[in-house]
């Protein structure tokens, strides 16, 4: 039987302390080994039994959460602080994290969210205990598959999130997904979740930035995905440049297998930082004039930035519409072949949207849920590796540009 998770429990309200102690009773994994009334005695009980966890009411009289958070992460490394408070603020999530504590729970919270993030914090710390330094030098760093295209509404995010859920579904990869659309990113609303934080709020420590931190901002889909979200506001994005993004996912290819990260239609300081960063570029194309016009112009960009025909792929979405093309024409025009071809299921995806449920959940057997599956499978099995790019001759490139 694996051991429990031991439990200090650190709030200046009595009931608090006997609620907490009460829903961590309904599960067998976790177990209180002591309560506290101030942060001084939290301080001096952390001490004495070395807990796995420790939950910290951010606002005690005297000595208030945030300090007593440092102290312990100084003097009681092995144990791991969740902060609990009133206030969902940006502002005290920020100073949480700061202080060193590894997560934060809004008051009220149910006993599943309280348990879900005693594991979570614990899991994390067990990982980084049973990991020795030079295995971490030496594990194979997270792959990042970024999913573009220089044309709106061609079905980019949808694919973005039920990639990064079939990957951690049907493989038990550990998959990031970061959205990268700054202004008007819509990766939450897609997988029904409300996050705490965001991109914008994880950049105001990002000089502080390690995996600890990192977890502290991610939202978590299920055990085997993870999602940076957006920013609330689009003038958030002015705060986030490429500099800030180049050091997020060199944290996060030490903490997941994959990275998806979902991307604006646009060519810009912080997209080109993404775009050069992917293993494997994926980018979407649809069977319209317009966006075969824009997407041979983004192929041209990729090409002229040395990106090779092995890093970057094209992914023709709704394949099967009535527009007067056919698939190969599209791929003649383009001067490529498709790596895959989704079809067009409005009457599966636009539900699914609507609900916030990928559907490769809702509707895994379906063409296109199937030609997800198919897509995440060859990125797992690697059966797009990089290489470096063949020199071309001039006569090549006048035909590719111009063909």
């Amino acid at each position: 039987m694996a051991e429990k998770i031991r439990v200090l429990i650190a709030d200046d309200v009595a009931d608090t302390r006997e609620n907490i102690d009460k829903l961590m009773a309904f599960h067998p994994e976790v177990i209180a080994v002591g309560q506290a009334a101030t942060a001084e005695e939290a301080i001096t009980l952390a001490k004495q039994v070395n807990p796995d966890i420790i939950l910290m009411d951010i606002n005690m009289p005297g000595m208030d959460g945030i300090t007593a958070t440092e102290i312990i992460s100084g003097e009681v490394p092995n144990s791991s602080i969740i902060i609990m408070s009133v206030q969902g603020e940006p502002e005290y999530f920020r100073r949480a994290m700061v202080a060193g504590a590894k997560n934060y729970l809004v008051k009220p919270f149910t006993g599943d969210e309280l348990l879900n993030a005693v594991k979570q914090v614990n899991n994390l710390e067990q990982k980084r205990k049973n990991v020795s330094r030079t295995q971490l030098q030496a594990k194979e760093l997270g792959k990042v598959i970024t999913v573009f295209s220089t044309k709106g509404g061609v079905g980019k995010t949808t694919i973005a999130t039920n990639l990064a859920v079939a990957l951690a579904e049907k493989t038990g990869a550990k998959v990031g997904l970061i959205d990268g659309d700054l202004q008007f990113g819509d990766v939450a609303l897609f997988l029904n979740l409300l996050p705490q934080a965001t991109i914008a709020d994880l950049v105001k420590d990002i000089e502080h930035l390690d995996e600890a931190l990192m977890e502290g901002y991610l939202t978590p889909y299920n055990e085997n995905l993870q999602v940076l979200p957006a920013p609330f506001r689009p003038e958030q994005a002015d705060t986030i440049n490429g500099s800030n993004l180049s050091e997020i996912l060199k944290v996060m290819r030490q903490m997941f297998d994959y990275i998806i990260v979902d991307t604006a239609p646009a060519f810009n300081d912080t997209m080109l930082t993404v775009l050069d960063a992917a293993d494997q570029i994926l980018v979407v194309s649809s069977m319209d004039l317009p966006t075969i016009k824009n997407i041979k112009l983004c192929l041209e960009i990729m090409e002229s930035l040395n990106y090779s025909d092995n890093k970057v792929k094209v992914i023709l979405n709704r394949a099967n519409s009535e527009g007067g093309m056919e698939p190969h024409e599209v791929e003649e025009s383009l001067h490529c072949t498709f790596a895959a071809t989704l079809p067009s299921e409005g009457k599966t995806v636009v539900p699914s949207v609507n609900k916030g449920i990928p559907f490769v959940i809702s509707h895994p057997n379906t063409p296109i849920g199937q030609g997800i599956f198919e897509l995440a499978r060859s990125i797992a099995a690697g059966g797009w590796k990089q290489e470096k790019p063949a020199p071309k001759s001039v006569v090549e490139r006048l035909k590719r540009l111009f063909g």
